[in-house]
């Protein structure tokens, strides 16, 4: 997993702390996150990396299959058992067992889970012989079992079991300055799977990839790249090789507009950007993009930006108006 900011510093410490120690884990995030990933890093990291990683998605599945799925069942246990199934817990046994969209487990098998978890036994369909287990679990859920919990959808009981350590993955839009980090690590992978010449992003196309909200996070994100990396033709990842919903507002210039109005139209999509976010300071806006004050001052003039008071929020009552700002 990659990451630069606090809040996933956060994440790698957490899990590499809890890797070596065998307790429930609780990953939370949204989807498309990384949360199998993560799963997957704290099994490498712990004792029971010589053991299988199973994973298993407990997300809009009936109740009797998920409990086949997990607990498998005996030779005629029911109509069509020609044969004894191994479940996921057998095929876990020791290494790690990750169910992932816990939230979804029915109430039915959330009491059998918490049995097994206790007694660190189960029963096959059709059995009655118990099987010991020596696996750890590890649970990803999108939903907010807290809250599920209050309203009686989650065993409380459950809960407790399995929030022994809580992990939670911030979003993409929370950590927006790892965008064109993992933009380019992927542009890298893709590029070498699919024998590309690409390598780089233009500044369009970063500008596209920042101002994007990404609903899928990190794996909208990776699908976005390797769509890029499919129709681009040379070295570069133009904004127009991203999916549409990523480059609204960049057409390509050689059938819409030419390079000289595309450029122009970076420029003033990023002056009023660091304005903004500079509370339309020019002086702090002229540092943030590494320019001198008069050069900003002139390209202002020449891009004819203009913002209106609902730009800004200003801090001090007495200070300079909007207006007076960038002028």
């Amino acid at each position: 997993m990659l990451g630069s900011t606090e809040s996933m510093h956060r994440v790698f410490a957490t899990s590499r702390k809890v890797a070596c120690c065998d307790v429930s884990v609780l990953i939370t995030g949204e989807t498309g996150t990384g949360k199998e990933l993560l799963a997957r890093a704290i099994h490498r990291l712990s004792p029971r990396t010589s053991g299988p990683f199973v994973a298993f998605s407990c997300a809009n599945l009936p109740e009797t299959l998920v409990d086949d799925e997990l607990f498998g069942h005996e030779k005629g246990a029911f109509t069509g058992a020609i044969a004894r199934r191994h479940g996921r817990f057998e095929t876990a046994h020791g290494g790690t067992l990750l169910l992932d969209e816990i939230g979804d487990l029915p109430l039915g098998l959330q009491a059998k889970l918490l049995r097994v978890l206790q007694q660190r036994s189960f029963e096959r369909l059709g059995s009655s012989t118990p099987i010991m287990t020596d696996v750890r679990v590890i649970c990803a859920t999108h939903q907010d079992l807290e809250g599920m919990v209050e309203a009686g959808t989650f065993r409380r009981d459950l809960y407790y079991r399995l929030n022994v350590i809580q992990i939670h993955i911030p979003s993409l839009r929370e950590r927006r300055d790892e965008i064109p980090v993992l933009a380019q690590h992927f542009l890298r992978q893709f590029a070498g799977q699919f024998g590309k010449e690409a390598k780089q992003f233009s500044p369009m196309a970063v500008h596209a990839l920042e101002e994007y909200g990404w609903p899928g996070n990190v794996r909208e994100l990776e699908n976005a790249v390797q769509r890029a990396v499919v129709m681009a033709e040379g070295q570069t990842i133009e904004a127009w090789h991203l999916p549409n919903s990523l480059h609204s507002g960049f057409e390509q210039p050689s059938e819409i507009r030419s390079y000289e109005e595309e450029v122009r139209d970076f420029k003033r999509r990023l002056i009023l950007r660091t304005l903004r976010e500079c509370g339309g300071r020019k002086v702090d806006a002229a540092r943030a993009l590494g320019v001198a004050r008069g050069y900003l001052h002139r390209l202002i003039n020449q891009l004819q930006i203009q913002l209106d008071d609902d730009d800004f929020e200003i801090a001090d009552a007495q200070g300079p108006t909007p207006h007076e700002r960038i002028m």
